[in-house]
């Protein structure tokens, strides 16, 4: 539903939401009880479409659906570990 702007003899601006078929040209102020009138100002647009709202939409997600990207550990970099020989010598060389 959209927001319609008052604003009241005083001077007092508040904000009501009504349908666009219900929206009336004046309501009571919250503050003072005098008919306040409704004002022509923007409209409030959603942001849904944009690239903010797509990046926050993500960052909500990914905190308890974190995306998969493959089903493999992630390598380190290094290389598999060489296999022990039956060497005794080599035993005594120390290990990583």
């Amino acid at each position: 539903m959209p927001l319609y702007e008052f604003r009241c003899p005083e001077g007092t601006a508040f904000e009501a939401s009504f349908s666009m078929s219900q929206a009336p040209g004046s309501l009571d102020c919250p503050d003072c009880g005098q008919q306040s009138r409704r004002r022509i100002s923007a409209p409030k647009l959603s942001i849904a479409g944009s690239a903010e709202f797509k990046l926050i939409d993500s960052t909500k997600r990914s905190a308890h659906e974190p995306e998969v990207v493959s089903n493999r550990l992630p390598s380190s970099g290094m290389k598999a570990p060489a296999r022990y020989t039956s060497n005794p010598l080599h035993q005594k060389l120390p290990r990583p």
